[in-house]
């Protein structure tokens, strides 16, 4: 197996997981509310779904190994990464390592989101307070939730004269 095949291979895969997250995540943004990050739940509980049952599908049929590393590492690593932080906490578990599990579990979610925090501390700008920081912060988060896409491509609402809305980006 040469490496350029399996960074092909990954590339593939990984392209494919972010377009599906992307596009996913768009059709969702159509449809629910923006006061919770409904799209990025779907993709991680869907995501974690999708890993459990080609782990298993891929070790029985024994497929050769750039199908694994296409779909798991490629597709999925490209879908969400959560879904490989789920398997790696359920084969923990499944090994009657129930300790390391539920650590891996508590300490990722929670340091994960300390981590988020001390980057948002750090990279604010010099001179701003901190209640004023908050401030800015939440607002630029409130309006990233607004901005989500309805519609990723222009599109003329039947007559309106609107083409689209320039600026929108959607989740990632």
């Amino acid at each position: 197996m040469g490496s350029w095949v399996q960074v092909l291979v990954l590339s593939v895969g990984g392209a494919l997981g972010v377009n599906a997250r992307y596009w996913l995540g768009v059709w969702i943004s159509r449809w629910a509310s923006p006061q919770f990050p409904w799209a990025t739940f779907v993709v991680n509980l869907s995501g974690a779904f999708v890993i459990g049952v080609l782990t298993v599908a891929l070790t029985r049929w024994l497929p050769h190994p750039h199908l694994r590393l296409l779909m798991i590492t490629g597709v999925l690593g490209g879908y969400t990464t959560f879904s490989t932080f789920a398997l790696e906490s359920a084969t923990l578990w499944e090994r009657g390592e129930t300790l390391l599990a539920l650590a891996n579990l508590g300490g990722s979610v929670a340091l994960g989101f300390a981590a988020v925090l001390l980057g948002l501390a750090l990279a604010r700008a010099p001179g701003v307070s901190h209640l004023e920081s908050h401030e800015h912060t939440a607002r630029q988060m409130r309006r990233f939730h607004r901005e989500r896409p309805i519609n990723p491509a222009p599109v003329d609402r039947q007559g309106e004269g609107e083409i689209g809305r320039p600026g929108r980006e959607g989740p990632t």
